[in-house]
């Protein structure tokens, strides 16, 4: 499979060293900053472009890895798109609704990913195994910790912050879990936790957004940006009808709790980040979209539930999902 990587940021240096150990030949990375673009490509031996179509006019590619900043998603994933190639689309999947559902109409019937890795999880298979036959009553997920402050990532309208980021990865694997949200509630706090004094952000550091499913649950989001250096905390605990789970996300990945009066126990058997991309080289391979972790389709039903959080946020209000 040759592959380019599209954006040189901090995630897109992951998958050009990534993508090779699972037997991918990364061919090409492409950035607005040429020297990013070089600086990455140099570590697998690829070429470096600083224009998206010069780099799908010169190279014979299988697949591409787009790992630009949301508001610029739409863009780069029809361009990949419309070459007929599989792509590999980091999450969110776009910024906005209108531009989501772009992207699901462009890549009906192609190989498309959205990289919301904990969809990957193959933990996600026991969970589903322990909680067959039961309701889902509540589920509390955890995301808290550094992160790296980007130019874009403080500028809501550009990457959504903390929420669009950091969240919708805890949105989307609830949503995994229980089935679809209704509605939405959010409030954020005001002591600045991650961004330094000055920094000209506009998101919340800190925030705690509540999910109410359709089949009756109930599901708490608390998200926050930590200074460097601070340990970071994410989890997500799950309560059903008969089971209390506690599922470890990061570093360890690892399954704990009890249903119908037995123990649970199992750990992760690969990191997530590196099954999402082995699962789409699969798909890939066998020209079949239904083989990917997550769907154009499914994360953009993620991104609505982040929307409606931002929402909720601004308002205070209870906000329905259609």
């Amino acid at each position: 499979m040759r592959v380019a990587v599209v954006g040189a940021g901090w995630i897109g240096r992951e998958h050009v060293v990534t993508w090779p150990r699972l037997g991918a030949d990364v061919v090409a990375v492409c950035d607005v900053e040429l020297r990013a673009a070089e600086v990455a490509a140099q570590s697998v031996g690829a070429t470096a472009y600083e224009s998206l179509d010069e780099l799908l006019d010169r190279e014979q590619l299988d697949a591409v890895v787009v790992c630009v900043p949301p508001l610029a998603h739409r863009d780069a994933a029809l361009a990949v798109l419309e070459r007929r190639l599989a792509l590999y689309l980091e999450k969110p999947i776009a910024r906005t609704a209108k531009d989501a559902a772009a992207i699901v109409s462009a890549a009906a019937g192609r190989v498309c990913a959205i990289g919301y890795q904990w969809h990957a999880l193959d933990l996600l298979d026991d969970v589903r195994q322990e909680l067959d036959g039961q309701r889902v009553g509540l589920l509390a997920g955890r995301s808290i910790g550094p992160t790296q402050s980007r130019p874009w990532f403080l500028d809501r309208a550009q990457g959504g912050g903390n929420l669009l980021e950091r969240a919708s990865h805890h949105v989307d694997l609830q949503r995994a879990i229980a089935g679809e949200v209704v509605a939405a509630q959010a409030a954020a706090g005001g002591v600045l936790l991650g961004q330094a004094e000055g920094e000209p952000g506009d998101i919340e550091d800190a925030a705690v957004l509540t999910l109410r499913f359709a089949d009756g649950g109930v599901g708490s989001i608390t998200i926050g940006w930590t200074r460097a250096g601070t340990p970071g905390i994410y989890a997500l605990d799950v309560v059903a009808e008969e089971a209390t789970l506690s599922l470890a996300l990061d570093p360890d990945f690892r399954l704990g709790g009890v249903s119908r009066g037995r123990q649970v126990q199992a750990t992760a058997l690969q990191h997530p980040f590196e099954r999402s991309i082995a699962r789409f080289l699969d798909a890939a391979r066998a020209g079949d979209p239904s083989l990917v972790a997550c769907t154009p389709a499914d994360a953009a039903r993620t991104l609505a539930v982040a929307v409606a959080c931002e929402r909720a946020l601004a308002t205070g209000e209870l906000v329905q999902i259609g």
